[in-house]
Formats: C-alpha cells, sequence, structure tokens
C-alpha cells in the first residue's frame, strides 16, 4: 500500500500518529475484516424477512460508514502537508471515490446504485494483497494487447463462418444458415463441447469436413489461447516489476534525489550490465580475441 517515505522528516503530533497508523500492520487487518464483515452483512439483507435482525443490520451500515471515513481521514492526514500525495496512487484514488460516493445526494434508502456502491467496497480488499494488485494491474496493463488479439479472433471467427456458410449453409442450416448463425457455432465449438457432434455431422457430408475443423480448432482454440496468454504473462511480468519498483520507492533516500537507494542501486546494476552487453557485443565485431593479444604482448616483452 502507497505511504509516506520513511524517508521525509519525522513528523509530530496527528500527522505523526496518522502516519504511524496508516503504516502499522495491525491498523490494515483491522480494515480487511471491517470490509469483510461489511460483505457478511450484505449478504444477509439478500434475505427477506429478517425482523430486528434487519434493523441491526442497517445500524451497522453506518457503522461500517463511519470505520470507512475514519480510514481514509488517517491515510490522508499520515501525508502531513503534502495530502494531494495521496490522490497520486490509482488505488488510493479508488477507495475514495468509494467511501465519498454514499454521500453523493440520492444515493439513499434501499437503491440499486447504492447496493453497488456498497459492493465495491468489498473490491478494495484487492489493494491489501500484493498478489491481487498484480494481477489487477496486469489485467490493465494488458488492454492493449487484448484488444489486438480480440481483432485478430474477430476476423478468424468471420473467416471460418463465411467458409462454413459455404460448406454447410445448405445442408445444415441450423447451424450454418446464415453468418450469424455460424458464427455462433463456432462461438460455441469454442469450448470444444460439440466438437465430437459436429465431426460426425460432417463426416456424413464429406470427409474433408475434418479438415475444416480440425484446422479452426488448432488456429483459434491453440494458438489464439496461447497468444493471449503470452499477452498476459508479459503484462503480469511487468506489472510485478512495477510493483517492486514502487515498494522500494517508499524506501530511504540519501542523496536527496528522490529516487530511493534501492532503486538506484538497480538502475546502475542495470546500466553497468548494458555496458558489459556492449562491450562483448564490440570485442566480437571487431573480432578480438584476448587470449591473442595476451600472447603477444607476451612475445614481445
Amino acid at each position: 500500500m502507497p505511504v509516506p517515505r520513511r524517508g521525509s522528516a519525522r513528523a509530530t503530533g496527528v500527522v505523526g500518529l496518522c502516519a504511524r497508523l496508516a503504516t502499522s500492520r495491525s491498523f490494515e487487518i483491522a480494515i480487511v475484516g471491517v470490509i469483510l464483515a461489511n460483505g457478511v452483512v450484505l449478504g444477509l439483507e439478500t434475505y427477506h424477512h429478517t425482523g430486528l435482525a434487519g434493523i441491526a443490520l442497517r445500524a451497522s451500515e453506518w457503522a461500517f460508514r463511519a470505520v470507512f471515513v475514519a480510514e481514509i481521514s488517517i491515510r490522508i492526514l499520515a501525508y502531513g502537508r503534502r495530502p494531494q500525495d495521496f490522490f497520486r496512487h490509482g488505488w488510493n484514488v479508488f477507495d475514495f471515490l468509494v467511501i465519498a460516493a454514499i454521500f453523493i445526494p440520492g444515493l439513499h434508502g434501499d437503491s440499486a446504485l447504492l447496493r453497488v456502491v456498497r459492493v465495491l467496497r468489498i473490491v478494495r480488499l484487492v489493494r491489501f494483497s500484493p498478489g491481487l494488485r498484480t494481477i489487477v494491474s496486469a489485467l490493465w496493463r494488458s488492454l492493449p494487447g487484448i484488444g489486438g488479439f480480440f481483432a485478430l479472433a474477430v476476423v478468424t471467427l468471420y473467416v471460418y463462418g463465411m467458409a462454413g456458410w459455404l460448406i454447410f449453409g445448405e445442408v445444415y442450416p441450423e447451424q450454418y444458415g446464415d453468418i450469424g448463425r455460424a458464427l455462433l457455432t463456432l462461438f460455441v465449438l469454442l469450448s470444444l463441447e460439440t466438437l465430437p457432434d459436429l465431426i460426425e455431422q460432417g463426416m456424413a457430408f464429406s470427409p474433408w469436413t475434418v479438415l475444416y475443423y480440425g484446422s479452426f480448432v488448432v488456429i483459434t482454440v491453440n494458438l489464439l489461447l496461447n497468444i493471449l496468454v503470452a499477452v498476459f504473462v508479459n503484462s503480469m511480468e511487468e506489472a510485478r516489476r512495477l510493483e517492486m519498483t514502487e515498494g522500494l520507492g517508499h524506501g530511504y533516500d540519501s542523496d536527496g534525489d528522490g529516487v530511493a537507494d534501492e532503486v538506484d542501486r538497480i538502475a546502475i546494476s542495470q546500466r553497468l550490465d548494458d555496458l558489459r552487453t556492449l562491450i562483448v557485443e564490440l570485442e566480437r565485431e571487431l573480432r578480438i580475441d584476448r587470449d591473442d593479444t595476451r600472447l603477444s604482448r607476451a612475445g614481445k616483452e
């Protein structure tokens, strides 16, 4: 969770207390417990005829609101004279919007929109788990790649749909009577559950239809799925490196350049590795043999 830098001047008074609370593990555990309790209450409210328990559940909602407002206030006050830094992190903005939304005029009673806002509080559990944060960040970063994958999948399905309409349109109009039915049939085929039935049906028409279904399974189900997995894995690695860098970014900064010392050391190490790689490639291009060079120098001596 993003917190104020430890390398900053030691805060005192209310700011210091809020900073210690915001970075306390016990504070995080307590908030997680409240979020879980809020989720249980939301589930219990779905039952009808709760009687007196319903009154207690509605009263607990005000207690949850008070706790969440206090939590956000503590985390903002922990930044001292720079409360705007709280909003530099996406998860902080999400938490603030979810908590502040309940105070929007018109959101009262038992409206569906208010229930949606209350359910979104449970999503806040993601911010307290580094693993879940990495997964969500990877999903977000993979959206451009998934967009390209989706376009490729649509084109592939359309081509195979047109081919299916040309081959089976007159014989099996229920599955391939038009492009819409053909696309629906192929979309269901992505689960591979209907593959044996379709192959049997196609074999009754022509043995060559095995090539049609076989190529469709190989290209769409296997190749495209592997592409999607590769895009997500690459985004996962990027998100993991970003998470690690942000975690180190809240460490000590002895040189006062605004970057934590651990991040400085990682950057220097990466630059040295790049320099070594460049030297090796330069030696290879110039065909410099170190052993021959040493032998020639020894002969001259």
